[in-house]
């Protein structure tokens, strides 16, 4: 069996007015939370349902663990959540399970089992007997999620699973995710909710127009682990440049618009160990250090930095 559980090369779908996807190789190794990125428009579903095998590539090939996406030995390996869903709302949230599982030909203990479970994990519980006339788009989003997941596939695709979750919920399917990344799952996440792609990917790759514009590990594409914010009184620039000479770092500075020499300064820092040498330089520059935080996320910055000027065909009119 390959080692990795999904392998893209020169996969391509021409649909003939310039949409579809043009030469995209990935590959995704057993194991790890892969995060695919993109405008609207970019083509990202046209991949997932290719590498599903729900349509075939014009040209180029993908694999699910070795096996070519679209044949049995591939669909038996993989769960899939699609955006757009929509389940007969005079079903209970157990039937539609227990159909399911009938497509997924799973025993009637192992069906039983399973659905309880399920339903207790994705925080539906004894509403599983609810007609899901009934359900909220966040209840029907878990739902989809459990679909997904009713026969305990290697890989799971999962296209905006969070999109109709409030906060409270998009955490508990975050840990939820997480927990399944911790048993080997391998999980490929379509998603606009950047700052779950970054908590939870390994890898991520961005696409736009068909194309893949960058791919690699989350630690190599954003840093945020070391980018410090401090919010200083007293500031000079005599104080940043002594700084940079006593640490050897880059400091970004944005000044107070009331002009009362506050500042925020952003440092890349290599351990949490610095902030204390900081401050004591800024003591004895006489500056107050007035608060310090970690910059909790940059994923989003870098995406904009990569699609800004460059056309979004999903723009289009």
């Amino acid at each position: 069996m390959s080692s990795y559980a999904i392998e893209t090369s020169q996969l391509t779908k021409d649909y003939g007015d310039g949409r579809g996807c043009h030469g995209v190789t990935l590959s995704v190794r057993e194991g790890e939370a892969f995060g695919f990125l993109g405008p609207n428009g970019a083509g990202k579903s046209t991949i997932v349902k290719m590498l599903t095998g729900l349509i075939k590539p014009t040209s180029g090939k993908a694999q699910i663990y070795g096996h070519a996406s679209g044949t049995i030995e591939a669909r038996r390996r993989l769960g899939y959540l699609p955006e757009l869903f929509r389940y007969p709302d005079w079903l209970t949230g157990e039937e539609v399970l227990a159909f399911h599982a009938k497509l997924c030909e799973l025993d009637r203990i192992t069906a039983k089992r399973r659905i309880r479970q399920l339903l207790d994990e994705v925080g539906i519980g004894s509403r599983g007997r609810d007609r899901l006339k009934g359900y909220s788009k966040g209840m029907q989003q878990r739902l989809g999620l459990a679909c997904a997941l009713l026969g305990d596939p290697a890989i799971l695709f999962l296209d905006e699973p969070a999109s109709a979750l409030d906060p409270v919920g998009r955490h508990e399917v975050r840990e939820l995710l997480a927990r399944l990344r911790g048993q080997g799952k391998t999980i490929f996440l379509n998603s606009h909710l950047l700052e779950d792609v970054e908590q939870l990917c390994d890898k991520v790759a961005l696409l736009n127009n068909g194309r893949v514009l960058a791919e690699g590990k989350l630690s190599e594409v954003i840093r945020s682990q070391s980018i410090r914010r401090l919010h200083v009184s007293g500031y000079t620039p005599l104080a940043a440049e002594r700084i940079r000479q006593m640490l050897g770092i880059s400091i970004a500075v944005t000044l107070s618009e009331t002009g009362d020499g506050t500042a925020w300064l952003e440092l890349e820092l290599e351990n949490d160990e610095q902030i204390g040498l900081v401050n004591y330089l800024l003591i004895e520059l006489g500056l107050t250090l007035y608060e310090v935080g970690k910059v909790q996320s940059r994923l989003d910055e870098w995406f904009r930095q990569a699609v800004t000027g460059l056309e979004h065909r999903g723009e289009r009119r």
